[in-house]
């Protein structure tokens, strides 16, 4: 079969690679067509994966006919900022796989990518997620990760991507593998800004444990199973995302808290956490939840709070049973 990714940024040209590299025909759509012909010319995707070789299966285009036809299957790599808007002038394909961990707040409601995707294709759609940085995924370095969806569909994607360094498992909990990888993002942020303050393992641990908790108690509120938030898709990929070198989600909460401008911290690529968190407030506004470890960040990336001050009216909160 033929797969077409949308987006040549690090994750869509790591899950092209992937694909490629076990002979399967890929179209990977870039957005300019300077960055196609730079990606067919240098084999290589200097600006996102530099140092990764592009399989011969691997094709860049910047045409969304030629990429999209006879491919039976899209993967959507693209930023949540971008995905609306792309999404509606493209080609249809007979089924997508979400690969966007993103938050939409849509209609008075929390949409995650699936539903965005459904509703502008009217196709079947799944989702991948789990702890997996495409810079490690690109360089074949093992993992494992989550197909969520109506289960055939699910069961292909398993197909497809399983090999020996990418171990996929399948979950019927489409809503719950979605949130957790968005969730998690918004953790990751605030994970940065303990790095960046220099508070500590203990301040660090304690954080994402009560995160995590906040995670649970949200994601299972909106329809999620608890049991998929300790899962890859969601504790496994918050302790990657929380702590690596790779993850522009806590790097940016540390140059956050070490003053550098909310609008220099996507220079190195789209930082999903900042709009996942925005969405997360407008639904909060509506639906009177209580989450104050995601408010915290917001309060910090949108409005200037003082982000020792976050942190002493989280310490500060009515004490409570764990």
């Amino acid at each position: 079969m033929k797969v077409a990714i949308l987006g040549a940024g690090a994750w869509g040209t790591a899950l092209g690679v992937l694909l490629a590299s076990r002979g399967v025909p890929t179209a990977l759509l870039a957005r300019r067509k300077e960055q196609a012909e730079a990606l067919r010319a240098m084999r290589e995707n200097r600006d996102y994966l530099p140092g990764v070789a592009l399989p011969a299966y691997l094709y860049p285009t910047a045409d969304p006919e030629e990429a999209l036809m006879g491919a039976e299957l899209a993967v959507v790599a693209l930023p949540s900022k971008a995905l609306e808007e792309t999404l509606k002038v493209l080609p249809l394909a007979p089924w997508y796989l979400s690969a966007t961990k993103g938050l939409f707040f849509r209609e008075g409601g929390l949409w995650t990518a699936s539903q965005v995707i459904a509703a502008l294709t009217g196709r079947p759609v799944a989702a991948l997620s789990g702890p997996n940085h495409a810079e490690e995924v690109a360089r074949f370095l093992p993992t494992a990760s989550v197909a969520a969806g109506p289960l055939e569909l699910a069961k292909r994607v398993q197909e497809l991507f399983s090999g020996p360094t990418f171990r996929v498992y399948t979950s019927s909990d489409l809503r719950g593998v979605e949130l957790g990888g968005a969730l998690k993002n918004v953790l990751a942020l605030a994970a940065g800004m303990v790095d960046g303050l220099r508070l500590g393992d203990n301040a660090k641990a304690a954080l994402l444990t009560r995160g995590l908790r906040e995670m649970v108690r949200f994601g299972t509120a909106l329809g999620g199973e608890e049991a998929t938030f300790y899962g890859l898709s969601g504790l496994g990929d918050l302790l990657a995302t929380a702590y690596s070198l790779h993850s522009r989600n806590r790097g940016a909460g540390e140059r956050l808290v070490r003053g550098e401008a909310l609008e220099r911290l996507e220079d190195r690529g789209v930082v999903e956490g900042l709009y996942a968190v925005k969405a997360l407030m407008a639904w909060k506004e509506k639906a009177g939840v209580e989450l104050p470890i995601a408010e915290a960040v917001y309060r910090v990336a949108y409005e200037g709070l003082d982000p020792l001050k976050a942190l002493s009216a989280l310490m500060a909160r009515e004490p409570k049973p764990e």
